[in-house]
C-alpha cells in the first residue's frame, strides 16, 4: 500500500525537481531530438552568436513553463488536470533539454535570472491552481499562445542556416499550440484581457533580459 504523501514530502519533490530543472538533468519522455538527421552548417560567428541568444531566451521561457506547470499540479484539484499537468512538463523538459545542448554547443551559457523565473512561474502557477482548474487551464492556454508568437519571431530571425537549431523551435511550436488546445479542450476558461496584457508584460521582461544575460 502506498504511503499518503506528506506536506514536507511534496516539498522535497518540488526542491528535487527545481534543482534538476535550473542545475540537473530532469525526467524527460526521451523523444529523439528533433535535429538528429540533420547536418551541422557552418554558420558565421554573428549567426552562432545570435542562435545562441535566441535559445538561451527559450531555455529560460522553458524553465518558467517547467515551474508553471509543476505549481499547477500541485493545487490542482481535479486528478486528471494533474495528470494532465504533469504529462506536458516532461515535454516541456523535452525542450529544456533540447535547448540547453544547442546552448552548450554554441559554447554559451543559460540565462542567470532562471531561478528567479522559476521561483516566481511556479508560485504564479501555484496561485492559478488554487483559483480553480478552469483558470489554471486558461492560464496554460494562455501562455502557450504567447509563447507561440515568440517561436515564430524566433524563426523569422534566426539564420536559415541553423538547421538545427530551428528543428527544435518548430517541433517546440507544435507541442506547444498542442498543449494551448489541450488545456482550453479540458475546460480551460477565457482570460481577461488585463491578465493577457500583463502576462506578454511579463514575458517581455524575461525575454529581453535572458537575451543578453
Amino acid at each position: 500500500m502506498l504511503r499518503k504523501l506528506s506536506s514536507l514530502d511534496r516539498i522535497i519533490i518540488e526542491c528535487d525537481k527545481a534543482i534538476k530543472t535550473l542545475i540537473g538533468t530532469p525526467e524527460t519522455t526521451e523523444r529523439i531530438l528533433p535535429d538528429s538527421e540533420l547536418a551541422e552548417n557552418e554558420l558565421t560567428a554573428a549567426e552562432q552568436q545570435e542562435s545562441s541568444r535566441l535559445m538561451r531566451v527559450n531555455h529560460a521561457g522553458e524553465v518558467s513553463a517547467q515551474a508553471l506547470y509543476q505549481g499547477q499540479a500541485l493545487t490542482a484539484n481535479l486528478p486528471e488536470v494533474r495528470l494532465a499537468m504533469e504529462h506536458a512538463a516532461l515535454e516541456e523538459n523535452d525542450h529544456l533539454v533540447w535547448c540547453q545542448q544547442r546552448i552548450h554547443y554554441f559554447g554559451s551559457h543559460t540565462s542567470v535570472f532562471n531561478p528567479l523565473w522559476y521561483a516566481g512561474s511556479f508560485a504564479i502557477g501555484a496561485v492559478a491552481g488554487k483559483i480553480g482548474d478552469k483558470w489554471s487551464l486558461g492560464f496554460v492556454a494562455e501562455t502557450e499562445k504567447q509563447v507561440v508568437k515568440h517561436l515564430d519571431e524566433h524563426l523569422s530571425v534566426i539564420s536559415e542556416q541553423d538547421v538545427k537549431s530551428r528543428s527544435i523551435l518548430e517541433q517546440m511550436k507544435r507541442d506547444e499550440l498542442h498543449h494551448g488546445t489541450t488545456a482550453m479542450e479540458a475546460g480551460g476558461a477565457e482570460l481577461p484581457q488585463l491578465v493577457k496584457t500583463v502576462m506578454g508584460l511579463m514575458s517581455k521582461v524575461m525575454t529581453k533580459s535572458s537575451y543578453w544575460i
